[in-house]
């Protein structure tokens, strides 16, 4: 399954943006999907997954209640609504899928988008 990655930009603290995740081959909706990011001279690291459903997403500690993962699998789409950004939030966001149960790690996951950069100023 290919990946693409769209709807970052460059917003103000507490702004909102939602990213989209448009992925193409017919079993996508049997993937689970994960949202991860990585802020320059940082690690990748978690943000949020779902399963192949959307019914069970989970995220890190520092995005609850903030961002919402859902998914549309009639477009091969997921989404990332980021509300009350702030500029901690600032890094390219990349979502990835793999044919298996959720993950919080990112080598667990085969397909990844090309990402998409999100910048939040104070």
């Amino acid at each position: 399954v290919q990946l693409v990655d769209s709807g970052g930009g460059s917003v103000q603290a507490g702004a909102s943006l939602r990213l989209s995740c448009a992925a193409s081959g017919r079993r996508f909706s049997s993937y689970s999907v994960g949202w991860f990011r990585q802020a320059p001279g940082k690690e990748r690291e978690f943000v949020g997954a779902t399963n192949w459903s959307g019914d069970m997403p989970f995220y890190t500690d520092s995005v609850k209640g903030r961002f919402t993962i859902s998914r549309d699998n009639a477009k091969n789409t997921v989404y990332l609504q980021m509300n009350s950004l702030k500029p901690g939030d600032t890094a390219v966001y990349y979502c990835a899928a793999r044919e298996s149960s959720t993950s919080r790690t990112s080598a667990d996951y085969d397909n990844w988008g090309q990402g998409t950069q999100v910048t939040v100023s104070s």
